[in-house]
C-alpha cells in the first residue's frame, strides 16, 4: 500500500511508470502528442527538536508522510520514542496528475485516537526547483485545518439591468457557480461538498447556499444566485459604478466550500474572493479560481518552534516529444561504445559536463541497456579506469563513471535476482528479535555475547550459502559484464592470479549484495528503513559477507577488519571451503555460457500491496460492497488474499487479462479506481492514492501487453442497474465506447521508455551548455598548444584524450540540441497561449485572505 509503504525506491533504483499526461504537440495542425511526465525522487532524512510532550514522558512515536496537495502518497515507518527521529527513507515515484503543493507532514502516532499532526513543510510546485538535488533543513510550520485547502472553482459573474414593477431600473448581480475540481479526500473518501455564495460589502453580507453533492471531489453544481447591487434611485446610465448608497468598488463575491458533516461539524474546504469590479469593462466574467485558505485575521502572534525536517528533493518535469524528434540524439548516443577513444563519445561527454554524474548515469544506462549497448560501453569506460589503476587490490574501488554505470545496471536488472536470493532471509532477520551484537561496548545488560555470535554466524552462513548457490539466477547482462571485467583485469595485471576474481567481487559482493543487505528498503526488499537494532544486525552481516567475498577472491590469509571483535568473529569463516565456494560462484557468474531458461522457472514477483476491490457478487444478495484485500502480481498471475501470506481467494492468469484501464470516479463515487478486464467480469479496484493507482495500472499493462486477445475498446465506467453508465448501452457484452490507452514497453522486468530517457539527456545537455562550451574551447586550446600546462585551466578537469574527435562530437551534440530546441520552444509557446489565465489548466489565484 503506497500510503503505508514506499511508493518506490531511491533515485538510483527508480523505474519510471509509462503513464503520462498527454497534451497536444505543438506542430502545425497535426494531432501528435507531447507527454508531460513528472517525477519526484529524494530522501526524508530526519527531524530534530520536535515539541516534547508535557509531563514526565516527553518522547513521541513519529512518522512522516508525503502529500500531493491533501492526498497522501507515501508514509515512512514509525520511529519510536524520539524527538529527533531518523527516518532515512528514500522515495521515487511518477506524479500522475497536476498539483499545487508538495507537502511533508510529521505525525505523532496515536494508537487510541487520531494521529496528531505535529507540523508540515509545504512547498509550491513552482518553488521545487530551488531545492533540487540538495539536502535542506526546513522549519516545520503549524498545521491549521483552515489552511489545508486544494482544488478550484468555476465561476461566472454577470451584471444585468432589471426593470422593477414601478418601471424604474436597477442592477442585479448574477452569480453562476458551475463546478469545482480536485477537492480533497476526507478521511480517505470523496467529500460531500456544498458552497455558500456571499455578496460582501462594508454594510452587507448576503449569503446563499448550494445543494450538497454526495461523494465527489469534482462536484457539478450548476446553480445560479441573484443579488441586487444598486437601488433604483441611485442608478445613472453614465456609470454603473457611481453609486451613492453603496460603493460597488468595495463589494466582492465570496465562495466558501464546505464538506457536509451530517451529524458532526462541517469541514472548511477553501474559499475565493472575487471583487465585483472585475465587471468594470465587461458585462460578464467567467474563470476558474484556485481555492485559498480562510481569513484568520492575519494572526501575527509567534508560534512555538515546532522543530525541523531535513529533506532531499528532486522534482523533474519532462516534455516528451514524438519519437521521430529524438532520432539524431539517440543515434549519436548509441554510437558511443564504438567511438575511439571512448572519452570522445557523446555518452562519456555527458558524464563529464553534468554537475552531478548521477544525473547523467541513470538515463544513459537505461537507454544503452534498452538497445543492448550497455555492456560494450561499460567495458570501454572500465578500461579507461584500469589505465589509472596501479594496485590490483584497489581495482574498481573508485566512484567513476564506469563504476556508477555498473552500479545502476545491477540495480535495474538485478531486482528480481535479489528478491529470490535475499528477500526470504532478510524477512526472517527483520521480523525476528534475535540480538546479534558482538561489540562488547555496545552489548546491552543481560546480553550473552556467545549467543549473539551464534545468531550472527547462523545468518551469515545462511545468506552466504544462498548467494554462492544463486549463479543460475544472475541476469545475463550482469554475467556478460562480469566476463568483460574479468578479461580486462587479467590483461592489465597478468602476474596477479587473483585479480580476475577481485574485479568481479568488487561489484557483485561489495556494490550489490552487501549494499542490498544493509539497505533492503532501497532495493524493494523491505517496505521501510529497518529499526536501529535490525540495522546494526544487517550492518554486521553486510561487513562479513563483503569481506568473505573479497577475502575469498583475493585468497587472503587474514581479514581486513579494523575492529578486534570483528577479527575474532571472522576467524569462524577462515576455512578453505569458503574460498572455494566464492571462486566457484565468481567463475559461474562471469562465464559466457548461456543459461538455460526453462518454462518451469519461478515466476517474477512484480508488485504487491493492500487495496480495495468491489465484491463480485456471485453468492451475496443485495448491494455489492468494497473489501480490503492483499493483491499480489507475478509474471504469471494476479491474485488477491484476505491477508499477506494467506491462500489466494481469487486468481486471474496474466494471459487472460484483456485490458487495464482507469475507471471514472462517477461509477462508484470513489477516486483512484481502475479496472482489470479479463475473461470473466471486470475486476474493479480502488488504490489508496493516485501514485499507487498509476503504478498498478502501469505494471499490469506491461505484463499483459503482449496478450493475443487484448481489447481495442473499453467502457470507462461501470455496468450498473442494467446499463453502462458511460454510453448507456444495455447489453453487458456491448463493445467498449472508448479506445484503450496506448501500449507501453513490453519488458516486464526492465520498463524503459527510451523517448523519456532521451528527453532527460537532452535536458541535461541543455542545462550544461556552458560546460560543453568550455570543453569545446579546451579541445581547441589543446589542439593548438601542445606544451606543458603552467597553471590549471578550466579544462584540466575534463578527460580529453583526442581533442579533434572530442571537438567533432561536441559540434554534433550542439547541432542536435539546437534542432531539438525548436519544437520544445514551439510547444512551450502553444502551451502558454492555450492555457490562458483563468482557464482550468491555469486558474486564477483567488484573492488571498
Amino acid at each position: 500500500m503506497a500510503a503505508a509503504a514506499p511508493a518506490a525506491a531511491a533515485a538510483s533504483s527508480e523505474a519510471p511508470a509509462a503513464t503520462a499526461t498527454a497534451e497536444p504537440e505543438a506542430g502545425d495542425g497535426d494531432s501528435r502528442e507531447v507527454r508531460v511526465l513528472q517525477s519526484l525522487r529524494g530522501k526524508i532524512c530526519e527531524a530534530k527538536n520536535l515539541l516534547p510532550y508535557l509531563g514526565p514522558n516527553k518522547m513521541r512515536d513519529c512518522f512522516c508522510t508525503i502529500n500531493l496537495d491533501q492526498e497522501e502518497v507515501y508514509r515512512t515507518q514509525v520511529v519510536e520514542k524520539s524527538l529527533s527521529p531518523f527516518f532515512s527513507e528514500e522515495f521515487y515515484f511518477e506524479i500522475p496528475r497536476t498539483f499545487q503543493y508538495l507537502s511533508f507532514y510529521v505525525y505523532d502516532k496515536n494508537v487510541l485516537q487520531r494521529d496528531l499532526r505535529i507540523g508540515k513543510v509545504a512547498i509550491k510546485k513552482e518553488d521545487l526547483c530551488n531545492h533540487s538535488g540538495k539536502e535542506t533543513w526546513f522549519s516545520l510550520q503549524p498545521v491549521d485545518s483552515n489552511s489545508e485547502v486544494q482544488g478550484k472553482v468555476h465561476l461566472e459573474l454577470k451584471l444585468n439591468e432589471l426593470i422593477t414593477e414601478n418601471g424604474t431600473v436597477c442592477q442585479q448581480l448574477v452569480v453562476h457557480i458551475m463546478a469545482c475540481h480536485g477537492l480533497p479526500l476526507i478521511n480517505g473518501q470523496s467529500c460531500d461538498p456544498y458552497a455558500t455564495v456571499s455578496l460582501v460589502g462594508p454594510s452587507r453580507n448576503d449569503q446563499k447556499k448550494t445543494k450538497v453533492k454526495k461523494k465527489t471531489s469534482n462536484p457539478q453544481f450548476n446553480e445560479i444566485f441573484y443579488f441586487e447591487v444598486t437601488r433604483s434611485s441611485s442608478y445613472t446610465r453614465k456609470s454603473q459604478f457611481q453609486v451613492e448608497e453603496e460603493d460597488i468598488e468595495k463589494l466582492e463575491i465570496r465562495i466558501d466550500l464546505w464538506n457536509n458533516g451530517n451529524l458532526v461539524q462541517d469541514i472548511f474546504l477553501g474559499e475565493i474572493k472575487v471583487p465585483v469590479n472585475v465587471l468594470r469593462n465587461d458585462s460578464s466574467h467567467q474563470a476558474w479560481y484556485l481555492l485559498q485558505p480562510r481569513d484568520n485575521g492575519n494572526k501575527s502572534s509567534k508560534t512555538d518552534d515546532l522543530g525541523s525536517l531535513r529533506l532531499n528533493i528532486c522534482y523533474t518535469e519532462d516534455y516528451v516529444l514524438p519519437s521521430e524528434y529524438y532520432g539524431p540524439l539517440k543515434t549519436l548516443l548509441l554510437k558511443s561504445p564504438d567511438v575511439q577513444p571512448i572519452s570522445a563519445s557523446a555518452a562519456y561527454i555527458l558524464g563529464e559536463i553534468c554537475r552531478d554524474k548521477n544525473d547523467a548515469v541513470l538515463p544513459l544506462v537505461r537507454l544503452l541497456l534498452h538497445h543492448d549497448k550497455l555492456v560494450p560501453f561499460a567495458t570501454a569506460v572500465a578500461e579507461l579506469d584500469l589505465k589509472d589503476t596501479q594496485d590490483a587490490n584497489t581495482i574498481f574501488r573508485g566512484n567513476s563513471l564506469a563504476t556508477r554505470c555498473l552500479d545502476e545496471m545491477m540495480k535495474i536488472v538485478g531486482g528480481h535476482y535479489l528478491k529470490v536470493t535475499l528477500k526470504p532471509i532478510l524477512d526472517e532477520i527483520c521480523e525476528s528479535s534475535k540480538s546479534c551484537e558482538i561489540d562488547p561496548i555496545k552489548l546491552k545488560e543481560g546480553d550473552n555475547v556467545e549467543n549473539n555470535k551464534e545468531n550472527l554466524r547462523y545468518y551469515v552462513d545462511k545468506l552466504f550459502s544462498t548467494i554462492v548457490k544463486s549463479s543460475m539466477s544472475c541476469p545475463t547482462v550482469m554475467c556478460d559484464t562480469f566476463y568483460s571485467l574479468r578479461q580486462m583485469a587479467t590483461q592489465r595485471f597478468p602476474n596477479d592470479p587473483h585479480v580476475q576474481y577481485s574485479a568481479v567481487s568488487s561489484f557483485v559482493f561489495l556494490r550489490f549484495f552487501a549494499v542490498a543487505v544493509v539497505s533492503p528498503h532501497t532495493f524493494h526488499l523491505r517496505p521501510h528503513h529497518p529499526d536501529p537494532q535490525t540495522i546494526r544486525t544487517l550492518t554486521l552481516i553486510s561487513k562479513t559477507i563483503q569481506t568473505l567475498g573479497s577475502w575469498g577472491s583475493l585468497s587472503k590469509s587474514k581479514s581486513s577488519f579494523k575492529e578486534t571483535f570483528m577479527c575474532e568473529f571472522f576467524k569462524m569463516f577462515q576455512e578453505e571451503g569458503y574460498i572455494i565456494a566464492v571462486k566457484k560462484f565468481l567463475d559461474e557468474i562471469s562465464s559466457t555460457e548461456t543459461k538455460e531458461s526453462s518454462g518451469t522457472s519461478e515466476p517474477v514477483h512484480l508488485k504487491e500491496g493492500e487495496m480495495y476491490k468491489r465484491a463480485q457478487g456471485r453468492t451475496r444478495i443485495g448491494k455489492k460492497n468494497f473489501k480490503k484485500r492483499w493483491f499480489c502480481l507475478t509474471s504469471r498471475e494476479l491474485t488477491y488474499h484476505k491477508q499477506p501470506g494467506k491462500d489466494a481467494i481469487y486468481t486471474i492468469p496474466v494471459k487472460n487479462i484483456l485490458a487495464v484501464e482507469k475507471l471514472e470516479e462517477s461509477s462508484f463515487n470513489k477516486k483512484n479506481m481502475f479496472q482489470v478486464i479479463h475473461m470473466e467480469k471486470p475486476l474493479y479496484v480502488q488504490a489508496n492514492n493516485c501514485v499507487e493507482a498509476n503504478e498498478w495500472i502501469d505494471v499490469l499493462c506491461r505484463v499483459s501487453r503482449c496478450n493475443q486477445n487484448r481489447l481495442s475498446f473499453y467502457h470507462p465506467s461501470a455496468y450498473l442497474n442494467g446499463n453502462w453508465l458511460c454510453c448507456l448501452e444495455t447489453s453487458e457484452n456491448a463493445l467498449g465506447c472508448q479506445p484503450c490507452t496506448a501500449g507501453v514497453p513490453a519488458d516486464i522486468q526492465i520498463d524503459i521508455d527510451e523517448d523519456r530517457e532521451t528527453e532527460r539527456i537532452y535536458s541535461l545537455f541543455t542545462l550544461s551548455l556552458l560546460k560543453l562550451q568550455k570543453m569545446e574551447e579546451a579541445c581547441g586550446t589543446i589542439a593548438v598548444y601542445q606544451g606543458p600546462q603552467k597553471e590549471p585551466d578550466d579544462y584540466s578537469n575534463f578527460v580529453i584524450e583526442d581533442s579533434v574527435t572530442t571537438f567533432k562530437t561536441i559540434q554534433q551534440i550542439k547541432s542536435i540540441i539546437e534542432k531539438l530546441d525548436e519544437p520544445h520552444e514551439k510547444y512551450r509557446k502553444k502551451r502558454s497561449s492555450s492555457a490562458k489565465y483563468g482557464s482550468k489548466e491555469n486558474p486564477i489565484v483567488g484573492k488571498a485572505s
